[in-house]
């Protein structure tokens, strides 16, 4: 497949969707002065050419009694394991991130839970895993960062 090219109208379509994904295509058409069906055409484009995967909901897990978030190091027994872990972490609902590592880590995960006693439970259903070694984690104390609009303009002037 031939490489997608973006232009100016593209980059503010996208950048108002990062803002708001629930944003009307009539309220970006009148923010860029064009209409709602060449909203409508350019983003069915960036989907077809898989810019755009889906659309995500943002929920405040505070407020919904999830404030703990912690990341796990995966020590796996054997590489070839690596499948089967991954499969069994997709089963645990707490863990919503993971990554397949170089480095100290075999898997690298984020988890979520209520509090430490909810963690320490999350941890030993890791722990519980065959293959699983052992674990190593971290406790965030704060998400000071997460900005997916700087590197979207990044990638934007790069092409």
């Amino acid at each position: 497949m031939a490489k997608f090219k973006l232009d100016e109208i593209d980059h503010q379509i996208l950048d108002m969707l990062i803002d708001n994904t629930r944003i009307p295509f009539t309220d970006i058409a009148k923010k860029l002065l064009i209409s709602a069906g060449t909203v409508h055409v350019r983003v069915k484009k960036m989907e077809e050419a898989g810019i755009i995967k889906g659309s995500s909901l943002t929920l405040d897990y505070i407020k919904l009694g999830y404030s703990f978030i912690a990341y796990v190091g995966v020590f796996l027994e054997k590489t070839h394991q690596t499948k089967f872990v991954l499969e069994r972490l997709a089963e645990i609902p707490y863990v919503t991130v993971a990554h397949i590592t170089t480095g100290k880590f075999n898997i690298f995960c984020k988890l979520r839970a209520k509090d430490t006693k909810h963690a320490k439970e999350i941890i030993f259903l890791i722990d519980d895993i065959e293959g699983v070694t052992r674990t190593e984690t971290m406790i965030s104390l704060e998400e000071s960062i997460n900005d997916k609009r700087r590197l979207m303009h990044s990638i934007f002037n790069e092409i």
